[in-house]
C-alpha cells in the first residue's frame, strides 16, 4: 500500500518522538502503576514520586491528551488500558520494552553517521551494557514474546517433539509457553550467561525448572553437543551478518535429530527488499546497532536452510507484531 504523505502528515511523522517521548517518561517516573488504584492530584504526583510541580503539570497534561490517563476534575486516573499494560502491577506490563526503546534513541539520533559511515554508533555486544539497560532489553523481549508465545505455542507442529533447543533464548518465553502447551515436552534455553538469572527467575514463576532448563552458550563461538527434536530461533538473526547468521542455522540444524524440525521467527522482508516497512527501519535498527546485523528476506533464510541440510521449507501462516513471521522446515531423515 502507497502512503499518500502530505505537507501534515510529514511534519506530524517528523515530530512523533514528541508523544514517544511523553509516554517513556511516564514509565520511566512510574506514573501509571502510581495512578492504577487511586486518583491524585498534581500536587500528590509531584510529592509522591519527588518531581517538580511544573514538570509534573505538564507531564499529566500531556499523558491526558494522548489519553493514556484521564482528569475528573482535579484528580487524575489511569485508563483501563494503561492499569493493563503500563502498570507494573499488571501482568500484560509493556514497560520494559518501552524503557527499550528509550534507550535506543540515543543511538538512533546517531543514525545519519551511521549510514554515512555502515557502522554503528553503539557497543555491538547489548550484553555489556548498563545493567539497567539490559534488564530493559531482556525483560523487553519477555514482554513481547508474551503477547504473541500461547499462540505460536498453539501452532507449531510440535505435538510429537519431547524435546526443543530455544537457542538465543534470553529469558524463555518461548520455551515456557511450549512446555506448558506440551507437558511431555523438555526445552533447553541456550543463550549468554548474563541472561541466566533472567531466564531462571522466569521459569520459577511459572513452576517449570524441572523441564525449561538454561545452558550458557553463545551460538557463534559454542558447539552443541545435545540432539535435539526440534529448534525454535526467535530474532535472534538479524543481529548477524549474513555469514554468521547462516553459521548460526547450520550450527541449530546439525543439532537436530534426523526428521527434526527448525523454526525461524523473524521480521522477514518479502524478496523485493523494500516490504514490508518494520523491517525495513528494523535493518536501520541493526545498522545504528550491530556491526553487520539486518532484517533478511525469504529467500534469504530459505537458503540458509537449505545449505543446512533442511528440506520442505515452508512460510507459516502467521503474522505476530511488527509484522514478524514463521519459516519453518524439517532436517533430512
Amino acid at each position: 500500500m502507497k502512503l499518500e504523505w502530505t505537507q501534515d502528515k510529514i511534519l506530524e511523522l517528523s515530530g512523533h518522538y514528541w508523544a514517544s517521548f511523553a509516554l517513556h517518561t511516564g514509565v520511566e517516573l512510574d506514573v501509571f502503576t502510581l495512578l492504577d488504584e487511586e486518583g491524585l492530584t498534581e500536587e500528590e504526583v509531584s510529592l509522591e514520586l519527588k518531581i517538580s510541580k511544573r514538570g509534573t503539570k505538564a507531564l499529566l497534561r500531556a499523558l491526558c491528551a494522548l489519553g493514556f490517563i484521564k482528569k475528573e476534575g482535579e484528580i487524575y486516573f489511569d485508563t483501563k488500558e494503561s492499569v493493563e499494560f503500563l502498570s507494573k502491577n499488571s501482568p500484560e506490563y509493556l514497560g520494559f520494552m518501552i524503557k527499550h526503546h528509550h534507550y535506543l534513541s540515543k543511538y538512533w539520533a546517531s543514525l545519519p553517521k551511521s549510514v554515512k559511515t555502515g557502522k554503528p554508533v553503539k557497543r555491538s555486544n547489548l550484553m555489556k551494557s548498563m545493567e539497567n539497560e539490559l534488564e530493559a532489553f531482556l525483560m523487553g523481549m519477555f514482554n513481547n514474546a508474551s503477547i504473541i508465545a500461547t499462540k505460536v505455542a498453539q501452532i507449531l507442529p510440535i505435538s510429537n517433539c519431547k524435546t526443543l533447543l530455544d537457542l538465543g533464548g534470553g529469558p524463555g518465553t518461548y520455551a515456557i509457553h511450549f512446555a506448558l502447551k506440551y507437558p511431555d515436552l523438555n526445552c533447553k534455553v541456550y543463550d549468554l550467561k548474563q541472561t541466566q538469572p533472567f531466564c531462571e527467575k522466569v521459569v520459577a514463576k511459572y513452576g517449570l525448572q524441572t523441564r525449561v532448563k538454561f545452558v550458557p552458550f553463545n551460538f557463534l563461538k559454542g558447539k552443541i553437543e545435545e540432539k535435539f527434536d526440534c529448534v525454535w530461533m526467535s530474532h535472534i538473526l538479524h543481529g548477524e551478518g549474513e555469514k554468521d547468521a547462516e553459521k548460526v542455522v547450520k550450527l541449530a540444524a546439525k543439532s537436530l535429530n534426523k526428521g527434526g524440525l527448525i523454526f525461524i521467527h523473524e521480521f522477514i522482508l518479502n524478496d523485493d527488499g523494500i516490504s514490508p516497512l518494520f523491517p525495513t527501519l528494523f535493518s536501520l535498527n541493526m545498522l545504528v546497532g550491530t556491526k553487520k546485523g539486518k532484517a533478511y528476506t525469504f529467500s534469504e533464510l530459505k537458503t540458509f536452510l537449505q545449505n543446512s541440510k533442511i528440506e520442505e521449507i515452508e512460510m507459516m501462516d502467521f503474522e505476530g507484531p511488527s509484522e514478524s513471521r514463521i519459516i519453518f522446515g524439517r532436517k533430512k531423515r
